[in-house]
C-alpha cells in the first residue's frame, strides 16, 4: 500500500480484488435525483412505480453504479485513482433499502499507459444487478519518481 494507502500500478496483479458495500437509502434517491436532474417518477412517485414492471420505486442506475466507483477509490486501485471509462449492463433492479455489494476484481494490467482494466459486478443480495468493467489509472511509483 502507498500512503494514500491504496495499492500502486506496481503492486496490483491479476485476481486480486476488493469490495464495497452500502445501503441506498430514501435520501440518497432524493438527493441523486436532484443532483443530478434525473426526477423520473419510478424513482420518487411510488403510485406511478406500482403501475411500472417493477410493481414499485427502483433507484436510478447511476445511483446504484457509483457503489463501483467507491469501491475501486476507496478500496482497489484506492485513493489517486482516475477514471477513464466504464461499460454497465444493468440485470436487475435496486430498492430503496436494499444494499449493494460492489466488487472489483483485476483483469488485466496495461503497462505501456499504467492502466488497469477491472471487472466490475454490483449485486443485492447475491442477485447480480450491474456486471460491467472499468478502465482505471491508478496512482504509480514510476511516475512520481519521474
Amino acid at each position: 500500500m502507498n500512503e494514500l494507502n491504496g495499492f500502486d500500478f506496481e503492486d496490483l496483479e491479476p485476481g486480486m480484488s476488493a469490495s464495497f458495500a452500502k445501503t441506498i437509502t430514501e435520501a440518497d434517491i432524493v438527493l441523486f435525483a436532484g443532483a443530478s436532474g434525473d426526477n423520473n417518477a419510478v424513482h420518487l412517485n411510488e403510485e406511478f412505480a406500482l403501475t411500472t414492471p417493477f410493481k414499485g420505486r427502483i433507484a436510478h442506475g447511476m445511483l446504484t453504479a457509483s457503489v463501483i466507483s467507491a469501491a475501486i477509490a476507496g478500496r482497489l486501485p484506492g485513493p489517486g485513482t482516475v477514471y477513464l471509462g466504464q461499460n454497465l449492463r444493468f440485470k436487475a433492479p435496486v430498492r430503496p433499502g436494499d444494499t449493494v455489494h460492489a466488487t472489483v476484481i483485476v483483469k488485466e494490467l496495461l503497462p505501456e499507459k499504467r492502466r488497469v482494466t477491472l471487472t466490475t459486478t454490483c449485486s443485492v443480495d447475491g442477485r447480480t444487478v450491474i456486471e460491467g468493467d472499468a478502465l482505471v489509472i491508478p496512482t504509480s511509483r514510476a511516475a512520481r519518481a519521474a
